[in-house]
């Protein structure tokens, strides 16, 4: 029986990574989860410089998730290269760096910078706000996706992965415009943006009045988006949104997810990577599977 599965010419030794943002570089979990188990860990945002991120309060839990207006908080890449790098080359995992910006040349900068290092693939997270467009975010207008994608492949020496956010009317059209960039792979969903009031005080939770929202709740809008997506381009997709079990993860590769990604799980189960791989190997031998590249998109229409 084979875990293993490819991404971008990548080869994974199981399909299951961490979300950005929800995971660190790995040092603070690796005392819960061996992270050679894992396919991937993918890191938190690296901007070109350290960013601040938004003012606190900026977490709320919700029905069914969280809240978060973190803002990208991260120590740029100066730090990142010194520091995390360097200690997850230890592991046998892949690593995915996550790059943000908040226009095209401070992207192109990270990308660059990390031409000779030692990572897999990048991951670009396109839902920063633009602030040369008024602060839109990238991932909202497919033509800035077509774009951004094509400025960023001309400079990166790794795959590139779009990351798609999924407060946008259509999510084929900024699928599309990704693959149409030169995407070598898609990941989805990123949060959707929500807002909590606290009825008493008569005022909003998080600072930043809204937040983006994570967890169980937008699991059923991720599947479908992965689901949507997988037929309308030809390149691979890294589930994401809400799972928290194995069968979470299955019913995301069964709509076309090449791989997926765990995100707010583990803020309340440091372990939960390894009991989703454990559910999955068990699944594939319940149901009789030699590969688990049988089973992406596999869903009866």
């Amino acid at each position: 029986m084979s875990l293993k599965t490819e991404l971008c010419g990548v080869t994974l030794n199981n399909p299951v990574m961490t979300a950005s943002g929800t995971f660190g570089s790995g040092a603070e979990f690796s005392e819960f989860v061996d992270l050679n188990r894992l396919g991937a860990v993918v890191t938190k945002g690296v901007a070109s410089v350290p960013w601040e991120g938004n003012p606190t309060p900026r977490v709320a839990e919700t029905y069914g998730g969280m809240l978060n207006a973190v803002g990208l908080q991260n120590p740029g890449i100066d730090l990142f290269i010194e520091r995390d790098i360097p200690f997850l080359t230890q592991f046998d995992t892949r690593i995915i760096v996550n790059v943000c910006g908040h226009s095209v040349p401070e992207y192109v900068e990270v990308v660059e910078r990390l031409a000779d290092q030692p990572v897999d693939l990048l991951e670009i997270n396109i839902s920063c706000p633009n602030v040369r467009e008024g602060g839109i975010a990238f991932g909202q207008d497919a033509r800035m996706v077509e774009r951004i994608t094509q400025e960023i492949k001309r400079h990166a020496r790794q795959p590139v992965i779009m990351k798609l956010s999924p407060n946008v009317t259509d999510i084929t059209e900024t699928a599309r415009a990704a693959e149409a960039g030169g995407a070598d792979a898609l990941s989805m969903i990123n949060t959707l943006t929500g807002m909590k009031i606290d009825i008493n005080r008569r005022s909003f939770v998080l600072a930043n009045r809204t937040g983006g929202l994570s967890g169980p709740a937008i699991h059923p809008v991720a599947v479908r988006m992965v689901y949507e997506s997988a037929r309308a381009v030809d390149i691979p997709i890294i589930g994401m949104g809400g799972i928290r079990t194995a069968e979470d993860a299955i019913e995301m590769i069964l709509a076309g997810a090449t791989a997926v990604a765990v995100g707010t799980a583990n803020f309340t189960n440091p372990g939960v990577t390894m009991e989703i791989l454990a559910g999955i190997r068990s699944y594939m031998q319940e149901q009789q599977v030699g590969d688990i590249r049988e089973l992406v998109g596999a869903v009866h229409e």
